[in-house]
């Protein structure tokens, strides 16, 4: 087949189905697309990615949506980072932040700075020297400044909000523009009998549904990708072993105060999730059940929740990997069905964004040229393998007293990629990062200082300033970010004064 592509079936709806058909109406619709996107309203979503990383802006940029009115509408609020209990061990905390550490001293980066004083046995936290870190931890919020005097102005926000509403709010937006919603479930997928591309979808309302390109975003079943076109799945549970979550939203003890991060608190065969939302609190553990029982992690969590339950327990199964074809003939998968990744750094939703953005970028024409398919699965399992590596990372660094989990985990081999990032920071001091990064030097920074990876040298020019102007200007510094923190507005104000409260006070 020649001419351009004009005719696309979305086979799922949810955060997946939803983010997809917006995007490409808004993008592509001068264009004469038509959009079919078919789900049952009998089949429950996932519904629990409630915590994103600040890209989601982007993708509100790019569909010309008010943050604070979007968030409005799905009960959102701030996300500074996430704050990690216990992770290294019982009773040890940070915050990951989303932006930068101090400030740099001509070309020395910060982290040699710090370095260099932890050698001496005089750094303070990391967290004192990241003011994403420090309005967290008070509780405040603030706009970014457009032009950050420094370094340690410098950081970003993300949100939390509530994944049903977020995708209700988008199919609004997508079916006023044209897209056509039928709400079947499939029953049988026809493939040509020469290409195996998929021909059309049967649907158990007797409708059969056709289109040059079919988006896979039926979660789990991979209905399509897998089911039909046979992609195959990549596994890394040796190296990911939580294979089951439980989520259960319950009433928040304080109502009014409102964390504007993600707590991450390590269990004995897992970890526990809290995110904070205007109306509730999310919650949920993430666990392995090599090491725990499906009652036994269920009790778990039901002593963590703060309020009374809203809501019966939600039970997931999963699979650490991805699909060893995200884009095979004329199907992509887009996320949970191109893969998964478990929710610790909040990346579900990103990776949705990345495939959007990926087949934008590689948009076809109704040949379906192989070479596009090849550099979107060869992106998409970089990707993949980036955020897997970070995630693994505060696994293994762990030096947690108990559980059997923790003890494999320090214990395994890691992926080559990582062991040679984690070699060169030792080493020197030196960030490595690869093409397809999600996370940056800050957010390896962070790990490797609170997971207590020390490098044994750094930049030799460091070596040049005085120990004692450095504790000097790091001791000013500090007092800086601290005063400039409590400068920011209590989250709950800050979400009234932009007009994001669902219910204005």
């Amino acid at each position: 087949m020649q001419g351009p592509v004009t005719s696309v079936v979305i086979l799922g709806g949810g955060t997946a189905g939803w983010m997809t058909a917006a995007s490409l109406l808004h993008r592509l619709g001068k264009l004469g697309i038509a959009v079919t996107l078919v789900e049952s309203s009998q089949i429950g979503t996932i519904g629990v990615g409630e915590a994103t990383v600040p890209a989601i802006k982007r993708y509100f940029e790019s569909l010309s949506l008010d943050p604070f009115e979007l968030m409005r509408a799905t009960n959102g609020t701030i996300k500074l980072g996430i704050e990690f209990e216990g992770w290294r061990h019982e009773g040890h905390r940070f915050i990951h932040p989303f932006g930068r550490y101090g400030i740099q001293a001509g070309p020395i980066p910060f982290r040699d700075i710090w370095n260099r004083l932890h050698a001496a046995d005089d750094a303070s936290p990391l967290d004192d020297f990241s003011l994403g870190a420090q309005l967290a931890r008070a509780g405040r919020v603030f706009q970014p400044p457009r032009e950050p005097r420094g370094d340690f102005e410098a950081f970003d926000w993300a949100v939390h909000f509530d994944a049903g509403r977020f995708a209700q709010y988008l199919r609004q937006f997508s079916e006023a523009r044209g897209v056509r919603r039928i709400d079947a479930r499939l029953k049988d997928v026809a493939l040509h009998p020469d290409t195996g591309h998929i021909e059309s979808l049967l649907l158990d309302n007797g409708e059969r549904v056709s289109g040059q390109l079919y988006v896979d975003s039926s979660g789990f079943h991979r209905l399509l990708i897998d089911g039909a076109l046979h992609a195959g799945f990549e596994d890394w549970r040796h190296w990911l072993m939580c294979d089951r979550a439980i989520a259960m939203p319950c009433a928040a003890t304080d109502p009014l105060a409102l964390s504007p991060y993600t707590r991450s608190r390590a269990m004995d065969a897992g970890w526990t999730w809290r995110i904070p939302l205007q109306n509730r609190v999310g919650n949920g553990y993430v666990y392995s059940s090599d090491h725990i029982s499906d009652d036994a992690a269920l009790r778990s969590l039901q002593l963590e929740l703060e309020g009374a339950p809203l809501a019966p327990p939600n039970p997931l199964r999963f699979r650490a990997g991805h699909s060893r074809h995200f884009w095979l003939k004329n199907c992509v998968a887009i996320g949970l069905s191109g893969g998964f990744l478990e929710p610790l750094e909040s990346t579900s939703i990103s990776l949705i964004q990345m495939g959007i953005d990926k087949l934008l970028h590689l948009w076809p024409d109704a040949s379906m040229p192989d070479a596009l398919a090849t550099e979107y699965n060869r992106l998409s399992i970089q990707e993949f393998e980036r955020i897997r590596d970070f995630i693994i990372l505060h696994y293994s660094a762990n030096n947690r007293a108990g559980g059997e989990l923790w003890r494999y985990c320090r214990d395994m081999k890691l992926p080559d990629s990582l062991a040679h990032k984690i070699e060169l920071y030792r080493a020197h001091g030196t960030i490595v990062e690869y093409a397809s990064e999600s996370f940056f030097e800050p957010s390896w920074v962070c790990m490797y200082a609170n997971f207590g990876i020390e490098a044994r040298s750094w930049d030799p020019l460091t070596n040049l300033l005085q120990i004692e102007d450095l504790k000097d200007v790091t001791r000013r510094l500090r007092e800086d970010i601290a005063a400039i923190a409590a400068e920011g507005t209590m989250h709950r104000d800050f979400l009234r004064l932009c007009g994001a409260l669902a219910t204005p006070e």
